[in-house]
């Protein structure tokens, strides 16, 4: 098999109301660039399916720079799906990243219903 990376690991929503911002966005942000997606009902609400293709990324694909992507009224969170929930998860998200990970940089963000994407420290 040959040796091919990529730059990025992208997690977002398959929520239908949200990929045409998803994608322009990305088409700017990794300009030039490439990454492995991966769209899950929930983000990275269910985490540990999550690590598992990101642990597929790393392997084959030596990606550098991970983007978890959560979102406004998400069904799969239900009557959860509150910004401080959606920042709370990808928080873990990430420190459950780097304790694995230490040397990938991580980026969350959470999308609005206009397109906004707001950046998660």
């Amino acid at each position: 098999m040959s040796n091919h990376t990529c730059d990025g690991f992208v997690v977002a929503c398959i929520d239908f109301r949200f990929q045409g911002f998803i994608k322009k966005w990305l088409e700017e942000k990794f300009q030039n660039k490439t990454y492995d997606y991966v769209g899950f009902a929930g983000s990275t609400k269910n985490l540990d399916t999550i690590i598992g293709q990101l642990d597929i990324s790393v392997r084959l694909h030596h990606v550098s720079n991970v983007v978890l992507i959560h979102h406004e009224e998400c069904g799969a969170y239900g009557a959860e799906s509150t910004h401080d929930r959606h920042a709370t998860d990808l928080n873990i998200a990430k420190k459950t990243i780097l304790e694995k990970y230490p040397d990938l940089k991580v980026d969350l963000y959470y999308l609005h219903l206009d397109g906004e994407f707001e950046v998660i420290e």
